[in-house]
């Protein structure tokens, strides 16, 4: 089986919620010489983005996204200790990673955070359905440390609660002290622009090389 054979597999095994089938996958790319990053990044995300398109469609539901992640968690199981050795470097920062208030789509959430801890980032995830209350209070514990906000909203309704987060950091004279960057199907460049973020990214591999980016700056 070619390596493009596997990714595809990969991508269907989320797709049709095959949660043995993906974990097989995830092995069978390894065994290939595949890099984790490549499995995720050109497998696993592919479907993820494929689910997140059938869901704003309305051609699938909850308990088909929820499958999704479980198949997708089942890969990670495989994948998530060969990114661990590969890792590119530590004491990068500390990453608050989080899914919007009124969204608890976490497939690319979770993604994200694996990517950003195998890049040297300290994970402090908040999970999903997280209110802007809470978004302060974690920057506030963490002041002074080199921080990034990694917000992730699949739909276009929790989409605005990412401007709401921009206002209440101003508004507690935060902004200043931490990078912002936020995901999801929605999000565009022109949002990011619009409200005042740092930058968003396209799947989860870009998310850790645009993460890495604003650290430097």
């Amino acid at each position: 089986m070619s390596n493009q054979e596997i990714l595809d597999k990969l991508r269907d095994t989320i797709v049709t919620q095959n949660i043995n089938g993906c974990k097989e996958a995830a092995q069978e790319a390894l065994a290939a010489g595949m890099s984790p990053v490549e499995a995720i990044d050109k497998g696993l995300a592919v479907g993820m983005r494929i689910i997140g398109d059938k869901f704003e469609a309305a051609e699938i539901y909850l308990p088909q996204i929820m499958m999704s992640a479980k198949a997708m968690n089942n890969a990670m199981e495989v994948l998530k200790p060969e990114l661990e050795k590969v890792q590119v470097g530590e004491g990068t920062g500390t990453a608050i990673t989080f899914v919007q208030e009124g969204d608890i789509h976490d497939i690319g959430h979770r993604l994200v955070s694996t990517m950003l801890g195998a890049n040297g980032f300290q994970i402090i995830d908040l999970g999903v359905d997280v209110a802007n209350e809470k978004i302060i209070d974690e920057v506030k514990k963490n002041k002074g440390k080199k921080l990034i906000l990694a917000g992730s909203a699949l739909m276009t309704t929790s989409m605005m609660s990412q401007k709401d987060t921009i206002v209440a950091l101003k508004e507690e004279g935060l902004r200043d002290d931490v990078k912002v960057m936020f995901g999801g199907a929605p999000v565009s460049q022109a949002w990011i622009d619009e409200i005042g973020a740092d930058a968003t990214a396209e799947n989860a591999a870009e998310a850790a090389k645009v993460a890495l980016d604003l650290m430097r700056k």
